[in-house]
This record gives C-alpha cells, sequence and structure tokens, in this order.
C-alpha cells in the first residue's frame, strides 16, 4: 500500500492545489483533518471517497446531509468543536478564578468562528467575565497579536487552536504565553505535552485511529454514503504542572482530580 501525503503548514490557500495533486494521483481514498481540507477535497472530487478526520459540524458544512446517512463520498467524523470553545472557558475560570477579563486568540476566517465565538460568548456572561478577542489572520501577526491581548491587561488566554493558521503556530504560541507569564487553555493535549498549561478536547491520536478505521472498510467496498458519521464519546482534561509551577499558579484540586492525564 502506497500513501500519499500533503501538508499545507498553515496556509489554507494550499489546500486546493493539494487536494488536486492527490486526485490526479487518484488515490482510492481521500483522508482530510479540519473544515478547510475537507473542501478543498469536496471540491475537487466528487467520485474519490473522502474521510473527514474531524470537523466540527459536517451536516452545517454541507459536507454529509445527515450523520446517519451522509449520502456522498465524505463520511468520518465530527469532533464537535464548535460546542467546546465554552466548556473551555469555564474550566480556564476555575484554572484562574481571580481572572475578571480573558483573551480569545483566533483566526476571524477560520471555520465556525462564528459559532463558536458564541458559545465563548454565552459562557462568558455566565461566568461574568469580558472576552478581550484578539485576531491572529497571518503568521506574521502572532507577537502582535500577544502585544495587544497584554496591553488590555489580560489574566488568561484562550487559544482557538482548530483554526488551521493557529494550529502550525502553536509552539510559537506556547513559548509566547510562557514568556508572558499567561496561563493559556489550548484545544489539544500535544500542545500541553510541548510546554502548554491546560487543555480540553478530543483524542486526536485516538480520532485518527478511527478514520483509519474508515479507511479499511472503504478499501474492502463499503460505501460512504452508508457509513455513519461517528462522534466523540470522551473529552480529555490534561493539565501540565510543570507549566503551571513556572507560572507560580497553583492548580485547583478538582480540576487535578478531573484531569485524564497530569504532566509533571
Amino acid at each position: 500500500m502506497a500513501i500519499a501525503y500533503r501538508y499545507a503548514e498553515g496556509e489554507a490557500k494550499r489546500l486546493p492545489v493539494l487536494a488536486a495533486e492527490l486526485v490526479r494521483l487518484q488515490v482510492d481514498v481521500i483522508v482530510a483533518w479540519g473544515a478547510q481540507a475537507i473542501y478543498a477535497a469536496q471540491h475537487a472530487t466528487r467520485t474519490i471517497p473522502i474521510v473527514m478526520a474531524g470537523t466540527a459540524d459536517p451536516v452545517a458544512a454541507g459536507f454529509v446531509a445527515s450523520l446517519a446517512r451522509p449520502g456522498g463520498n465524505i463520511t468520518g467524523l465530527s469532533d464537535l468543536s464548535v460546542e467546546l470553545p465554552g466548556k473551555r472557558l469555564e474550566l480556564l475560570k476555575e484554572t484562574v478564578p481571580q481572572s475578571a477579563r480573558i483573551a480569545v486568540l483566533t483566526d476571524p476566517a477560520a471555520p465556525y468562528h462564528a459559532a463558536k465565538m458564541s458559545s465563548l460568548r454565552v459562557a462568558a456572561q455566565a461566568l461574568g467575565v469580558h472576552l478581550h478577542v484578539v485576531e491572529g489572520r497571518r503568521v506574521d501577526e502572532l507577537d502582535s497579536a500577544f502585544a495587544a491581548l497584554l496591553q488590555g491587561g489580560t489574566d488568561a488566554l484562550c487559544v482557538m487552536e482548530g483554526d488551521p493558521l493557529l494550529l502550525a503556530l502553536s509552539g510559537r504560541t506556547v513559548e509566547l504565553a510562557a514568556r508572558h507569564r499567561l496561563p493559556a487553555m489550548y484545544e489539544r493535549k500535544e500542545t500541553v505535552a510541548a510546554g502548554g498549561l491546560i487543555s480540553y478536547g478530543s483524542n486526536i491520536p485516538e480520532t485518527s485511529y478511527r478514520a483509519a478505521a474508515y479507511v479499511d472498510k472503504i478499501l474492502k467496498g463499503a460505501t460512504p454514503a452508508d457509513l455513519p458519521v461517528e462522534q466523540p464519546t470522551k473529552f480529555e482534561l490534561v493539565i501540565n504542572l510543570k507549566a503551571a509551577k513556572a507560572l507560580g499558579l497553583t492548580m485547583p484540586p478538582s480540576l487535578l482530580f478531573l484531569a485524564d492525564e497530569v504532566i509533571q
């Protein structure tokens, strides 16, 4: 079996070209992660099976007719990421109880941006915190974005890491948050393992394994239209105590008890 890899390195505009390359290779199935990659694959082919390795709302995005019966050449996994930002804000507030002003680092051009921000605003109102939204639209804007959020007297940071650009820059984001001693919530446990403070989200490796199961079924003759879209049944809370110590932060025992993984 041969596997052809294509990676846009955070540059979403490259995705249509990369998807077209895979179609020209006449691959048997395409695996795409994130809405922008799935859009590119969908527009590149209506016949080659496409497996979604995670996206927020595939029905609203027009990828599938329904979760139970996708109805086209696309199936795979939904990560429910539209519903999670509010919960992440709750956990961040519990991590830093005194926080009154929380910054949100986001790419407004990313898919589902409006829905995610709506979830955050509802949670912020319930928690009595003010959101300071800072936009990062390009790679060279990250440093200036941090400068802007720090000028606002920010107590903590929520990173919309599901946005392709911000995911590609997660290492730099962790570095800047640590430098400015800013407690930050992320979406991926891999970012916390790399030095971030806390994350809450689906297990990406597990999602990849489940996507591979779809590929296996399709290669054995299954039709994407008849394979129901799966949704995650568990979300992981991961805490980095080394990062907390560097910030002079004592993690609440209640969060440590709930954590699926604590990095010492």
